[in-house]
């Protein structure tokens, strides 16, 4: 079942970021990964009757951490001596996400660099997008905070193609 919001003073989406965005202008070069499926909490809700904005970057977030222990387990680790930093994020609001309801959060990655890589969401519920963001992830040693090498099993999954 699709909930339509109740209109709000604050809930005027623009055609404009219908059709444009990071995200979407990145399309032609990245490719899927995972998908994450997720539900809506009562408690993600603001006062205007809507998911508030920043559980999309959590939603996006769980996601990445997802595909993130599956390819690169050992980074988790309270002792490891080389991790993943997100250094900018962003997200497109298209339709507004209201409870209660279930959604996926396909991620793609764009092309490896030497120690990023650029990661793009898409929030899909009942078959429309509600919401399309990007980060970019850049692989750092601990130490000493500064970029290193992706790991093979970050940058070999991003040059695949999938089906």
């Amino acid at each position: 079942m699709i909930l339509e919001p109740t209109p709000h003073y604050n809930c005027q989406w623009p055609q404009h970021l219908l059709a444009k965005g990071r995200a979407a202008a990145m399309a032609d070069t990245r490719h899927l990964v995972h998908i994450s499926r997720q539900s809506i909490r009562w408690a993600d809700m603001d006062a205007f009757g809507h998911v508030n904005n920043v559980w999309y970057f959590r939603y996006m977030e769980q996601a990445r951490i997802e595909w993130l222990v599956a390819r690169a387990p050992h980074w988790t680790s309270k002792d490891a001596e080389e991790g993943p930093v997100i250094v900018n994020a962003s997200c497109d609001f298209l339709i507004p996400l209201v409870y209660p309801g279930d959604f996926d959060v396909r991620m793609f990655l764009g092309a490896p660099g030497r120690s990023s890589i650029d990661t793009f969401y898409e929030i899909w519920s009942d078959g429309r997008k509600f919401a399309q963001g990007a980060s970019r992830l850049v692989w750092i040693k601990r130490s000493t905070g500064r970029s290193t090498p992706l790991p093979e099993s970050i940058a070999a999954v991003a040059t695949e193609k999938s089906d």
